[in-house]
């Protein structure tokens, strides 16, 4: 067990996070490696598991949650919105078009950097806009590597329908004609971290009118090309 803390269930349930550092463990592992009695694992494992900080496998082991890792992200955003800010402009004098970075924060995604177009018709999301996670392809693309339960839960109500997230998943990329707003199109492709994870969606976005109803055919390499240098540009200095 780790050293106490004098908080005896924080101090329980981080020697059990501990324990599934090494991959998927059963209970009865939990209970030899932590030294923790078998109910009191299991009560406070399944806490864990409600507050998505630990997770089950297919062999209903227990194993370190994905919530754990959007914790890791959020504690890197710094990183990430810096090293974004010179792509998007890259990406954004490419395109023509407004370029923005989304986050998956609880319900909703957020934008955590951008470079807006700087004449002319635009879509316009400033730093800090909260955004359904039920429209657009920045949400596709949050919520198309999810694992299943929260894939399941992303879809209610959901605009777009799992085949369009197959296709995303098949693609690598994802665009929407006026999910999010009427008469904006959008592209959008994923950021992964050094795991490989989905940590973000890098987006363009623009009017219809001058994106076409197939912005993804137009604009789809640009977007992707750009999310790949942000996911080797972060997994460079997660190196250094």
């Amino acid at each position: 067990m780790t050293t106490n803390s004098g908080v005896g269930v924080l101090d329980k349930a981080v020697a059990i996070i501990n324990a599934l550092e090494n991959g998927p463990t059963t209970l009865a592992q939990l209970v030899e490696i932590t030294g923790i009695s078998r109910p009191t694992v299991h009560r406070i494992a399944q806490s864990l598991v409600h507050h998505g900080l630990v997770g089950r496998d297919i062999h209903s082991r227990f194993e370190l949650g994905s919530r754990l890792v959007e914790l890791a992200s959020a504690a890197g955003e710094d990183r990430l919105v810096s090293a974004a800010g010179p792509l998007l402009i890259k990406l954004r004098d490419l395109t023509g078009e407004s370029t923005q970075v989304f986050r998956k924060q609880g319900e909703f995604r957020v934008c955590i950097a951008s470079a807006e177009r700087p004449v002319g018709l635009r879509d316009t999301i400033p730093v800090g806009t909260q955004l359904s996670m039920k429209a657009g392809s920045a949400a596709q693309v949050l919520l198309a590597w999810e694992d299943n339960d929260r894939l399941i839960e992303g879809l209610r109500h959901a605009r777009f329908t799992p085949t369009i997230l197959a296709g995303v998943r098949r693609r690598g990329w994802a665009q929407s004609l006026g999910e999010r707003e009427p008469g904006v199109a959008s592209v959008s492709a994923p950021v992964r971290g050094q795991s490989g994870r989905v940590i973000a969606a890098l987006s363009m976005s623009g009017p219809i009118e001058r994106l076409t109803r197939q912005p993804g055919k137009i604009h789809h390499e640009a977007v992707v090309q750009t999310a790949n240098e942000l996911s080797e540009l972060l997994r460079a200095q997660s190196e250094k």
